[in-house]
Order: structure tokens, then C-alpha cells, then sequence
């Protein structure tokens, strides 16, 4: 039996059986060898891109310039195919990759979706090192993440933080609300833009997109659920049809009483936060504080479900959304729209 006996000096006589404490020295080694642990891990699949875009210059007599820029991105099958931000990529005439051994190469655009922000580029070339993908839905706050990019062009810089919150939503440069965003407070600054956010398992879990210049700590990524909803669509297709019902919300938890009252399926909802103007969800008389449970028929646990239900043949045609307000369970008919793009 271990034991432990303190005498009124202040010492403390121990057992043989007791374990020594782990001194503070001890817990940052463990930290930084899960973070070197990291970037070994996931720094081969990183990826630098450099950009040119044409613009007109001004004047009275307009000429065709490049403008350059630069962002990051990251390799995520064995062919070549990198995931990056739309805004990285998006109209850009020519795309330069380079790789962390030096090796250098244009890529193809496989397709963009400004409305996630989120890219799919593809480079030619052998002995490329995918990074694994993981599961943003088993994410937690205040786990530790690491993020990799080249800011400013400074190429395969590790920064590190813990998530400081989830489902948060972020303005997309097409005016959308990306849902179910990961804030953290790993530093990003412009250049890490499509960089990867890697759990301590070196899965990665987010797409480094944003941060507020003014403050100190709030950085954005796209959750990889989505990411791997988009890509897959994008290397399909090229592009995403997408209708919308025009709310802005957040995923979370039924209380407990309403799932075994009403034998929900899903123990979480989307909570309505508010409305897009003349958004088909406010016309159809969802109100700010609903819950949505199910989306025709289906059940839905949280925005991702929603976004997957809400596609392109979804547009015109009538459907049923289920919402739990208050304690009362309704039904409401809605007709989504079609999402145009320029």
C-alpha cells in the first residue's frame, strides 16, 4: 500500500511504491516532441504555391499585368491532388508548386468553391507523401493543434495552439457563411492560407483559412468533414451546385428531456441564429432560436448534414424541415434556391 506521511516541518516521507512527480520541465518535453512529432510527420505533405493572376492596369491605356501571390496547401493522395483555399487559387493563369525536398512544378486547378473557400489543385510528380486525413467531428476545445504553412513566404513554418472553439461561422470573399469553422489560437498570418490544422495524432483535422488582423489569437480553419465533402465533389465534377435555405446557425446538443421525449434519432440540432434577407427558411416561417432536426426526412445533426442535403437538384422543390421549438416539434415547408455564381 503506498503512503504518504507529512510531518509538521513541512517534509514529506514517501514509499518505496510511490511515483516521482512529473516536473514541469518533463511536461514541455513531452510537448514539444508531440509537436516535432508533427511537423516530421506532416511537413513532407506541405506544399508551397505561388500564383500569378492578370489585372488590368489603370489608365488610359490598359494593359494585361500578372499580379503575384502565394499561399500554402497540402498533399492528400498518393496522384498528386493538394488541397488548398479557394482565394489562393481562384483565377489564377498560372500555379507553381514547390515541394519541402525543393522540387518544383505547375499545377492544374481541378476546381475551386469560394463559397467554402476551399481548392483542389493536382501536380505531377513521384514519391509524393499524402498527409492522412481525420474526423473534424471528433474534435474537442482545448486540445493541442498544429498548424504548417509558409506566411509571409516563409516556407514551412510550424506555429501551435489548442482549439479554441467550434462551430463558429465565417464569411466567405463570395459573401456566404461558411458553418462549422474551427477557431484556434495556432498563429496565422497571409501565406498560411491552405496550410494544414493537425491534431497531436498528425491527422489533419482543418484547412488554415483566416484570422482577424486586429486581434491576437483568433485564426480559422474549414473543418476536414467539410473539406473532404468539397474536394470529393470538385474532383468529380469541377465545381459545386449547391441550393440554400438561407439561414445562419450552429451546431448544438438536444437537451436530453426532448431526444427521449420525441425518440430523436440525433442528439444534437442546428440552432438557428439568424436569416439571410428573403432567405426561403424565413419566407417558409423558421424563426431565430429553432432547432432543426431532420431536412426531408432525413435527420440532421449539425450544419455538415445540412449542406450535403441541400445540392443542386435540391432547388424549387418543395421540402419538409423539421425544427424543435421550444418543447413543441413542427414541421415547415420550405422551397430551396438555387445558389448563382458569376
Amino acid at each position: 500500500m503506498d503512503y504518504t506521511i507529512e510531518l509538521l516541518t513541512g517534509e514529506r516521507l514517501q514509499n518505496s511504491g510511490t511515483q516521482p512527480q512529473t516536473t514541469d520541465a518533463e511536461v514541455l518535453d513531452a510537448y514539444s516532441r508531440t509537436v516535432i512529432g508533427v511537423a516530421d510527420t506532416v511537413s513532407p505533405s506541405v506544399v508551397y504555391i505561388e500564383v500569378a493572376q492578370p489585372v488590368s492596369s489603370r489608365g488610359p491605356q490598359r494593359t494585361q499585368q500578372n499580379a503575384r501571390g502565394s499561399g500554402s496547401g497540402f498533399i492528400f493522395t498518393p496522384d498528386g491532388l493538394i488541397l488548398t483555399n479557394s482565394h489562393v487559387v481562384h483565377g489564377a493563369s498560372q500555379i507553381e508548386v514547390t515541394l519541402l525536398d525543393g522540387r518544383r512544378g505547375q499545377a492544374d486547378l481541378i476546381g475551386d468553391d469560394p463559397d467554402t473557400d476551399l481548392a483542389v489543385i493536382r501536380i505531377a510528380a513521384p514519391n509524393l507523401v499524402p498527409a492522412e486525413l481525420g474526423e473534424s467531428k471528433a474534435v474537442r476545445v482545448g486540445q493541442m493543434v498544429v498548424a504548417i504553412g509558409n506566411p509571409y513566404g516563409f516556407q514551412y513554418s510550424v506555429t501551435a495552439g489548442v482549439i479554441s472553439a467550434l462551430g463558429r461561422s465565417l464569411r466567405s470573399q463570395s459573401g456566404r457563411l461558411i458553418d462549422d469553422v474551427i477557431q484556434t489560437d495556432a498563429a496565422l498570418n497571409p501565406g498560411n492560407s491552405g496550410g494544414p490544422l493537425v491534431a497531436s495524432s498528425g491527422k489533419v483535422i482543418g484547412v488554415n483559412t483566416a484570422m482577424i488582423r486586429p486581434a491576437q489569437g483568433i485564426c480559422f480553419a474549414t473543418a476536414i468533414d467539410t473539406a473532404k465533402f468539397v474536394a470529393g465533389k470538385l474532383i468529380r465534377d469541377g465545381r459545386i451546385t449547391r441550393s440554400l435555405i438561407g439561414i445562419a446557425g450552429q451546431n448544438v446538443p438536444l437537451p436530453r428531456r426532448i431526444v427521449h421525449y420525441y425518440s430523436l434519432p440525433v442528439d444534437s440540432a442546428i440552432l438557428v441564429v439568424s436569416f439571410e434577407a428573403q432567405s426561403p427558411a424565413r419566407n417558409a416561417g423558421l424563426r431565430e432560436g429553432d432547432l432543426i432536426i431532420s431536412f426531408d426526412g432525413q435527420a440532421v445533426s449539425g450544419i455538415d448534414d445540412l449542406h450535403r442535403l441541400l445540392t443542386g437538384e435540391r432547388a424549387g422543390n418543395p421540402a419538409m424541415i423539421e425544427v424543435i421549438r421550444g418543447t413543441e416539434r413542427r414541421a415547415i415547408e420550405v422551397v430551396p434556391e438555387q445558389i448563382h455564381r458569376q
